[in-house]
């Protein structure tokens, strides 16, 4: 297959707040939150309450993570086939360790080259300090991170290849979708509501669906992005394992 893209395996994590309210935090992670909520850029002058709400599950002191989301291209007879999967649920240690075992047993031969948007920023280190937190060794694929060298380090970042460079600008998965005429994985839901559907709505199932979509857009936007030429004849969606 064009480009070693067989051995991409594209993810997105959704993470949410650690607990459904500020006030449902212990006394010292609420201390510790109002010192972090003063560091945050707040032009609306909301409350620490408010940003608890809004901003905690981008902190991974502050959030877990409640959905992995995961998507490889397979290639049988010339057709190319989007194989997308989910592993999602409440027991954040056992998620976690549920896909670090993955990533050992499902690539024994060699690490598998991970993407994600905004990865280096986000997913990846996310990942590792939530494993970090619950004494889950961290697998392969994500310890190399702390080790490799820019030169060395076999995974992807959409984000990283759009900016060609240019340290300052961020562009969302969304809109490289629509410059790259990609449809939105954006529909009833999008990141800022995840937290809600899943302490108010519960509906993990929600969040896991809309997690695969968003890996079946950072697919796509990577095919644009290194003009790999292949068409995506179908996307097969396995249930998502969950994780209560």
């Amino acid at each position: 297959m064009k480009n070693g893209i067989k051995d991409i395996l594209f993810i997105d994590i959704e993470t949410v707040s650690a607990a459904p309210a500020f006030q449902d935090l212990e006394e010292r992670m609420q201390h510790l939150w109002l010192k972090k909520a003063g560091t945050i850029r707040n032009p609306e002058e909301k409350s620490a309450e408010e940003l608890y709400q809004d901003k905690s599950a981008i902190f991974a002191e502050f959030g877990q993570v409640v959905c992995i989301g995961m998507g490889f291209i397979h290639e049988n007879e010339g057709q190319h086939t989007l194989r997308l999967s989910a592993i999602a649920g409440g027991d954040e240690k056992q998620l976690l360790l549920d896909f670090a075992n993955l990533l050992e047993a499902k690539y024994p031969k060699g690490l598998p080259i991970l993407c994600a948007h905004n990865g280096f920023e986000f997913d990846f280190p996310y990942l590792c300090r939530r494993m970090t937190i619950h004494g889950i060794p961290l697998p392969a694929a994500l310890d190399i991170l702390i080790h490799a060298k820019p030169w060395t380090n076999p995974h992807l970042d959409t984000l990283e290849m759009w900016k060609f460079g240019d340290r300052k600008n961020f562009t969302s998965l969304d809109l490289l979708a629509a410059i790259f005429n990609v449809p939105s994985s954006k529909s009833d839901i999008d990141g800022s509501k995840v937290s809600h559907v899943y302490h108010q709505e519960k509906d993990l199932a929600r969040i896991a669906e809309y997690c695969m979509r968003d890996v079946d857009v950072l697919c796509r936007v990577y095919l644009h992005l290194k003009h790999v030429d292949i068409e995506i004849t179908e996307v097969i969606v396995k249930e998502f394992t969950r994780e209560s």
